[in-house]
């Protein structure tokens, strides 16, 4: 769904989230298209909402107030849910980001999906499968790191990869090398080889959660550059670089 011309909602449980994180979650989002709709969710009377106030203008997000009326329920998980629906209906966008690390966004995640309308979510390790597997995408947060951060796990990440050997089986388990064979055995053609933006695609079929950051690669060519049964070939065509991949024989 890596279409610019795409517009994408994202709609963000501010109880369950990260706001130093909604600078990297917004461009995350932006390779699957346009985001025309913002919004954060949450009772933001309440202190714990503060860490949201400053990025809302600068990040183009519409604040959406619910107040719990109840000790110990949420309505804000109630209020995203009749939202997306309306927008869903409303048929002003291509597809949703739901960010959160809640299951209660399960069923409307798979509504979305029935409705052949493309959908990811963004959330912590710790968010349950459930909610993963009905996203076409879902993307950890722990991958998504602040800039502040990121500069200084760049210097560590190049000194630990010069000294560490580069060994698959340290990173990559069996059952991810199974799922990667699995996935370049639905996108090979006749020529045993296939583009590697196709597996790609073929992986997140298999395993919506799927992502090369998780194993500590910038991206799945770095990724497949570490796997000793595999070759990543640069394709010149037109004046485009194609990466292909192959089993070695």
């Amino acid at each position: 769904m890596e279409n610019n011309s795409n517009k994408i909602a994202i709609l963000v449980d501010g109880d369950n989230a990260q706001a130093k994180l909604l600078s990297n979650i917004l461009e995350e989002v932006s390779k699957y298209g346009k985001v025309t709709i913002r919004r954060i969710y949450g009772d933001w009377t309440i202190p714990q909402m503060n860490s949201w106030k400053d990025l809302l203008n600068d990040l183009s997000f519409t604040p959406i107030q619910k107040f719990n009326y109840t000790t110990g329920k949420n309505s804000t998980d109630s209020s995203l849910i009749i939202d997306a629906m309306d927008i869903l209906y409303s048929e002003k966008v291509d597809g949703f980001c739901i960010v959160s690390s809640d299951s209660d966004y399960t069923g409307l995640a798979k509504r979305i999906r029935e409705a052949g309308i493309f959908v990811m979510g963004i959330g912590e390790k710790k968010t349950p499968n459930a909610f993963v597997q009905s996203c076409e995408i879902f993307t950890y947060t722990e991958t998504l790191t602040p800039e502040e951060e990121e500069e200084e796990g760049n210097k560590a990440r190049k000194s630990a990869q010069r000294s560490k050997a580069k060994k698959e089986d340290k990173i990559l388990h069996k059952k991810e090398l199974k799922l990667i064979d699995k996935a370049f055995d639905m996108s090979v053609g006749e020529d045993d080889e296939t583009y590697i933006s196709v597996i790609g695609a073929n992986l997140r079929k298999l395993n919506s959660s799927f992502d090369a950051r998780n194993y500590g690669f910038r991206n799945l060519t770095e990724l497949f550059r570490n796997i000793k049964t595999y070759e990543v070939i640069d394709n010149h065509k037109e004046g485009v670089k194609n990466r292909l991949v192959r089993r070695k024989s």
